[in-house]
């Protein structure tokens, strides 16, 4: 009984420490995307989207604001990111994956950002 106690208390721990270690990735991921959005030769959202604490925004493109309720399918806005003009051809919006200004990764971030906001 002893050794199932141990065993359970073990785990119990391990669980505990891979929450904590995502809990912060995520964090770390969400000060990532915002230092992409911010980013003036990677993102730039900052030239075109009022959004979240950024000085001097731009009002080309929509603000950036309640994300989780307007993209509720995240897919959905990562496809925006990636080429808004295979939604609409007329869309001033760079392609930021298209044209590898953004790998992936640095989308993801960036969608963990947006997402908060």
């Amino acid at each position: 009984m002893n050794i199932l106690l141990k065993k359970l208390t073990l785990n119990t721990i391990l669980i505990g420490l891979l929450l904590v270690s995502f809990a912060s990735a995520t964090v770390a991921d969400k000060a990532d995307g915002k230092k992409i959005a911010f980013d003036r030769k990677k993102g730039n959202c900052l030239a075109c989207h009022v959004m979240g604490d950024g000085d001097m925004a731009g009002n080309v493109g929509p603000p950036l604001i309640a994300m989780k309720i307007r993209f509720p399918d995240r897919a959905i806005l990562k496809a925006q990111i990636w080429d808004a003009t295979a939604k609409n051809p007329i869309s001033i919006m760079p392609p930021f994956g298209k044209h590898y200004v953004l790998t992936d990764d640095e989308i993801e971030s960036l969608l963990d950002y947006l997402y908060t906001l």
